[in-house]
């Protein structure tokens, strides 16, 4: 059997690092986090104002703090909208904007015809953790210390690392979110042109038999085109739970068995 490397501590570092190559070139934690701050205020200074007409540019450095603190949450406007003294549709408006600007993204849920009570929100995410982190002044002693924000962070970074990696393939390959009305729920779901799907669930600590239960439940209502449930977790080995389904450490994302 395959024996992976336990992250633990390197995997908030991971995290609050990001993707971007000019940032982790940085020496230090605090000059990667001015990295990301400086740039994303130099996207809004100066691309915003080619490609749009914007009457409050201090909203958007202020929007977009307010999205990194819901990263990897259901899109909610009215949520977004709250401390600003703008109408709902301005910000919608502001959100889409940040989209154009590759800043942040809306995963779109998914349904078939089987699922009788589905959850059509998107889900928000931001396009890199590392300039979520940067936003909000989280460091890894600090994302370490809150679970839930470490949660949702991690679902974030393992979405855009999947995306990355889905890039380099020839086979289109669409990404989504499953979740229905009962809180029955998949991280991400991976579904290819040929219309087979994966289902990933994503978990910062062990794993049992009922983190797979939004897994079973996407297997029941997409059939035979369900091709395989994983459950990612900062573990050292690959465990079945049954067919089609395992949990595979979260360290596979990087190295090859």
């Amino acid at each position: 059997m395959f024996q992976c490397e336990r992250l633990g501590a390197q995997l908030i570092e991971r995290i609050v690092a990001g993707g971007f190559p000019a940032a982790l070139m940085r020496p230090t934690p605090r000059r990667l986090a001015n990295w990301y701050r400086d740039y994303a205020e130099a996207l809004v200074q100066r691309d915003v104002r080619d490609i749009s007409r914007v009457r409050s540019l201090d909203v958007l450095p202020r929007l977009l703090r307010a999205a990194a603190a819901q990263t990897a949450q259901l899109f909610n406007l009215s949520d977004l909208a709250s401390p600003f003294e703008l109408s709902r549709p301005s910000i919608g408006d502001y959100v889409t904007l940040l989209e154009r600007l590759f800043l942040l993204e809306r995963l779109p849920a998914w349904h078939g015809n089987r699922l009788k009570r589905p959850v059509k929100s998107p889900k928000l995410h931001l396009t890199d953790t590392g300039l979520a982190a940067a936003l909000l002044g989280t460091d890894a002693k600090a994302l370490a210390a809150d679970r839930t924000l470490l949660g949702h962070f991690l679902e974030t970074f393992v979405y855009q690392e999947l995306r990355r990696q889905a890039s380099w393939h020839d086979t289109p390959t669409q990404f989504f979110h499953f979740r229905d009305k009962d809180g029955v729920e998949t991280d991400i779901v991976i579904e290819q042109m040929s219309g087979a799907v994966v289902g990933v669930e994503i978990k910062a600590a062990t794993v049992n038999s009922t983190d797979f239960r939004g897994l079973r439940k996407l297997e029941k209502i997409v059939g035979d085109r369900f091709v395989r449930g994983i459950v990612l977790y900062d573990g050292e080995t690959s465990i079945p739970f049954g067919d089609r389904f395992h949990a595979v450490p979260m360290s596979r994302l990087w190295t090859l068995p």
